[in-house]
């Protein structure tokens, strides 16, 4: 039987959204895997990430064949990409029942190609707790949609995950949404900040929390987007 060994490249834990979806998903779904971390570098990290990922960017999963004696990896970036190639092997990727799973690949597909204004301005940084000068209109509008979609999820599967009772892909993809709003306080419902306790409870984001708050890399841009958002009010980070 032909085996294969995954290991998934990620940036430091603080500041990488994008890291963190397939690799919580992949801890709640109990998927072994390898964790390398190779830390955001000003300037000079494209270049330390082309040595594995072909975009430069993280995260990356490489799943290798056990067997040395052949030369069969698999190289597989973008967050998406590996979560749909996760699926292929691992069913509960995404939800079983197939109006919750077509919800969930187009909320998924949404949050990956979309809210440029929380991205841009909502930079994650988990160990840190900012008041934000203001909420602009593109922001509000960015929050005002994943209220509305996660309200839509929560209300038609019937929780406490977006998709249903079990924690999936579309779970992982609005994961940093909720570091995010810890972070800077942002105004999401009653019903949608009840979800987002349901999340950061989850054990494998209680680790990425504390593995983050124990990191000591810091990383200029990143941080000067967190001074630039608003007030820095409290830094839990080591």
């Amino acid at each position: 039987m032909i085996q294969f060994m995954k290991t998934l490249y990620i940036a430091n834990k603080n500041y990488s959204s994008w890291s963190l979806r397939p690799w919580v998903l992949m801890k709640e779904l109990n998927i072994d895997f390898e964790e390398i971390i190779s830390p955001l570098n000003t300037g000079k990290y494209w270049q330390n990430y082309r040595k594995f990922s072909p975009s430069g960017k993280v995260p990356c999963l490489i799943d290798d064949l056990i067997d040395d004696s052949i030369d069969n990896g698999l190289t597989i970036w973008d967050s998406m990409a590996i979560m749909e190639y996760l699926a292929e092997e691992y069913p509960s990727v995404w939800p079983s029942d197939k109006a919750a799973r077509t919800w969930a690949r187009c909320a998924s597909a949404e949050m990956h190609s979309g809210f440029p204004a929380v991205r841009n301005q909502c930079g994650m940084s988990c160990g840190l707790r900012v008041k934000l000068h203001q909420v602009d209109d593109a922001l509000q509008h960015d929050v005002d949609r994943i209220d509305e979609l996660w309200q839509q999820g929560l209300t038609k599967f019937g929780g406490p995950f977006l998709a249903g009772k079990q924690f999936t892909a579309v779970d992982a993809m609005f994961a940093p949404v909720a570091f995010r709003s810890q972070t800077y306080g942002l105004p999401f419902s009653q019903q949608s900040q009840d979800y987002m306790q349901t999340i950061l409870s989850v054990p494998s984001m209680q680790d990425w929390y504390e593995a983050a708050l124990q990191e000591s890399w810091r990383e200029i841009d990143h941080e000067q987007e967190a001074k630039d958002a608003g007030e820095i009010l409290q830094d839990f980070r080591k």
